[in-house]
């Protein structure tokens, strides 16, 4: 319950204001924790970014506050793209160490998936690679030019985090962006089409409000046992506007007990992997 004369506004306010005011030891502290709760890694960025502008206006000074104490502690290997880009045209940061921390992470996310793992269980790396609680998971992405816009987004879903999502959840992924349209995926358990039972459902959405609209083919994959490899579930096309969102509501065709079974055949390792492909539709 919120005090009287106070409104949700006023209460955000003040506490963005006492975030703003925490000493460097303390920050230091909230940013060593896995159980952050926060969107996303670009989002930690972007409060140290504001921070630490807050806290020393001396370029020197904040440039030797971020080389030493901060940057070591954001995890780059969870930001998008789109951010690392940015983070190397930061005038903050000492460019010889943000290329190597944009080049770190770029590495990362072009390994494969078990050496992924390897390094967030490592105890000398696990503080630079273990993904926080965030509230959009993060995803791989591929982009294409030619000969036409297209992109490829690799969702992996941990067992456990599928499981939490019965009866009616959903999980959201980061933003990703084709040909200027920022784009997400959102796994959800829901009812099949005729309400008969709970099942796995996979959907892409379009960011922006507003008048723009795009038309889309899509492929939705998963990897599948035995072999592993990527096996099409789903493809089709779409013109998105803004808010709008498409997909399919039983992307296995099978019920959700089945789908979460021991003997699943979409779990390897006790990961769900999911890969979406967007292309840009031909007129």
């Amino acid at each position: 319950m919120l005090p009287r004369n106070s409104s949700p506004t006023n209460t955000r306010i003040r506490f963005q204001d006492e975030v703003m005011n925490i000493p460097l030891a303390g920050i230091e502290a909230i940013l060593c924790s896995n159980d952050l709760q926060v969107a996303s890694e670009d989002a930690v960025y972007d409060f140290v970014i504001k921070w630490v502008r807050a806290q020393y206006p001396r370029t020197e000074e904040r440039r030797e506050i971020l080389g030493t104490r901060l940057l070591p502690l954001v995890r780059f290997s969870h930001m998008t793209c789109r951010k690392l880009r940015k983070v190397l045209a930061c005038s903050d940061l000492d460019h010889e160490q943000a290329s190597k921390s944009v080049t770190d992470a770029l590495l990362y996310k072009a390994d494969a998936p078990h050496r992924q793992r390897a390094l967030a269980a490592d105890v000398l790396t696990c503080r630079k690679y273990t993904e926080r609680a965030y509230k959009y998971r993060p995803l791989k992405v591929v982009e294409f030019d030619q000969p036409y816009p297209q992109c490829i987004a690799y969702l992996d879903l941990k067992r456990e985090e599928c499981s939490r999502l019965f009866p009616s959840g959903r999980i959201y992924s980061q933003a990703f962006h084709l040909a200027g349209q920022g784009f997400f995926l959102s796994a959800h358990c829901n009812m099949d089409q005729q309400s008969a039972f709970h099942c796995f459902g996979l959907f892409l959405g379009m960011q922006e409000k507003g008048s723009t609209s795009v038309t889309v083919d899509y492929e939705f994959a998963a990897r599948t046992r035995p072999s592993g490899d990527f096996v099409s579930k789903y493809k089709g096309y779409y013109t998105f506007t803004g808010g709008k969102a498409v997909g399919y509501r039983n992307l296995f065709a099978i019920p959700w007990p089945s789908f979460m079974a021991d003997d699943s055949l979409f779990f390897i390792d006790g990961v769900l992997h999911l890969r979406a492909e967007l292309t840009i539709k031909q007129s």
